[in-house]
């Protein structure tokens, strides 16, 4: 157990390591909806070695996105321009979180977003 929690500190330093840039490439505010409370850094791809394009700065609210909490399709709209981010964590993040509404204006904004075309065609298929 304590070979899990060391890895798991280890992970969240190397994490923290990037803030300071993160937080200067956000211009210190929420990459999806521009928002400037709770902010965090949020890990996208907890599965792989932390880098900067696998991390993005979030507030509170749109953690709570991330992590599966519902919204109203109309919120939703606020992290809509995060789809055309040149970061990874952003884009797809956002695209993921967004998808799950299923409404006609996210399938349109996705097919014309940045995204990788395999997350791209992923996200598609559930509309």
């Amino acid at each position: 157990m304590a070979k899990g929690h060391d890895a798991h500190r280890e992970r969240l330093e190397a994490i923290s390591g990037f803030g300071k840039g993160i937080s200067k490439r956000a211009g210190f505010c929420c990459e999806w909806c521009g928002g400037k409370e709770e902010l965090k850094l949020w890990d996208q791809r907890p599965e792989m070695e932390p880098e900067e394009g696998t991390i993005a700065l979030l507030c509170g609210r749109c953690r709570a996105l991330a992590d599966g909490a519902k919204a109203d399709p109309n919120e939703l709209r606020s992290i809509r321009n995060a789809l055309w981010s040149d970061v990874p964590a952003v884009a797809q993040g956002a695209a993921r979180v967004l998808a799950r509404c299923r409404e006609g204006w996210v399938r349109e904004a996705i097919e014309e977003s940045f995204i990788a075309d395999e997350v791209k065609t992923e996200l598609l298929k559930l509309f």
